[in-house]
């Protein structure tokens, strides 16, 4: 019979602890080596990658305010997913930890690792950043997001930071703004004199030479203070946010354009040394997260604002559009403000040069195409 020795020769291999089948020859990974191999893409315990790191985030915002508040717990979440909790946020809103208009300060000491705000609020100590939130008659969101980042503004904007020890990074933008709530109509440039306004940045300063009388206050503290006629108008953002403070309660006059911010930049502040400590895998997760986070507020703020302005219409909010002779000052003097700043220190004036260098280089592409469609849809 064949099949004898074949079953002698299989019992003699079983008997040397040998095996007749050849696929069977390679080693087997055991179950502890396999437990003790990391995963693709794991750090393994103990790595420098592994280290975990908990910072705080100070804003300018009321919690959860829309738009500016959410964004920031937004990011926050963001960045804890893409990290895997490696690098956790927690957010306080403005008053929490420290006032709004003192986060800047705080990233610098270092008491906190990151800020949430508006450049121009810090302009009184920094007054190069006012030109990193938004520029009267400027640039565009879409232009302003590509000055900064192919056209040489963020180097500038880091190089305005890097004497308090803080890093900037472009974290959101609400887009072009509205042109503010009055109390009383806008019909000449008269009825600017004397006008007492909540408008920061380099659109208080505008008005200032043409009569009114302009104060910075945090958005918190805006209803109230038109309420009370403790001014007589302010500028916020735009539907969305203006709503959510009730300020057309406070105001009937909706006036537009947002002359003052075409666009308005939310700015990440982050202290450099902090950065610095962090692996390269999260300071590309911080930085990313913070690029992502922009694009996510614009499209916020387009969402919402087209239904919240029908809301302010329904509730007996009145739009005005300023008068052309108020523009064209407001235009006018606007020019003599940014010259002004820009002629304060060498820094600035390199700032405004290529500002206004980006701005001419696209704007005739602008008119031929955004404009165009714009005047004819």
């Amino acid at each position: 019979m064949i099949r004898r020795p074949l079953l002698l020769a299989s019992a003699l291999l079983a008997a040397l602890g040998l095996s007749a089948c050849k696929e069977e020859t390679a080693p087997q990974t055991t179950a502890k080596s396999a437990a003790e191999t990391p995963a693709a893409g794991v750090p393994a315990t103990g790595s420098p990658a592994a280290e975990s790191f908990h910072w705080k985030m100070v804003t300018a915002w009321p919690k959860n305010y829309p738009g500016l508040g959410t964004a920031a717990e937004r990011l926050a979440e963001r960045v804890k997913t893409m990290s895997n909790g490696r690098l956790t946020i927690k957010v306080y809103a403005g008053g929490e930890l420290v006032p709004p208009l003192e986060v800047f300060d705080t990233v610098s000491r270092g008491t906190a690792e990151l800020g949430h705000g508006a450049a121009y609020y810090w302009k009184g100590k920094v007054p190069a950043a006012q030109f990193f939130t938004a520029v009267p008659f400027g640039l565009s969101t879409s232009e302003m997001n590509a000055w900064l980042s192919k056209g040489g503004g963020q180097a500038l904007w880091e190089e305005a930071y890097a004497p308090y020890g803080v890093k900037p990074m472009v974290v959101g933008n609400t887009g072009m703004q509205m042109g503010g709530w009055y109390n009383k109509e806008i019909n000449s440039l008269d009825d600017l004199k004397g006008l007492k306004i909540r408008m920061p940045g380099l659109g208080g300063e505008v008005l200032s030479k043409l009569g009114a009388t302009t104060v910075n206050l945090p958005g918190g503290e805006v209803f109230t203070a038109l309420q009370t006629n403790a001014i007589d108008a302010s500028d916020w953002v735009s539907p969305y946010n203006d709503l959510a403070f009730g300020l057309n309660k406070a105001a009937k006059f909706y006036y537009y354009p947002g002359w003052q911010e075409p666009q308005a930049v939310l700015e990440l502040l982050v202290n450099q040394k902090a950065y610095d400590s962090l692996p390269a895998d999260l300071q590309a997760i911080l930085t990313e997260a913070s690029r992502a986070a922009n694009q996510d507020m614009l499209d916020d703020y387009v969402y919402h604002n087209a239904i919240a302005l029908e809301e302010l219409k329904q509730q007996g909010t009145q739009l005005k559009r300023f008068p052309d002779e108020v523009l064209a000052a407001l235009h006018r003097e606007s020019a003599v403000v940014l010259d002004d700043l820009a002629a304060q220190s060498e820094l600035n004036g390199r700032i405004w040069a290529s500002m206004q260098a980006f701005q001419a280089q696209v704007s005739q592409m602008h008119q031929l195409s955004e404009k165009e469609l714009y005047n004819w849809r």
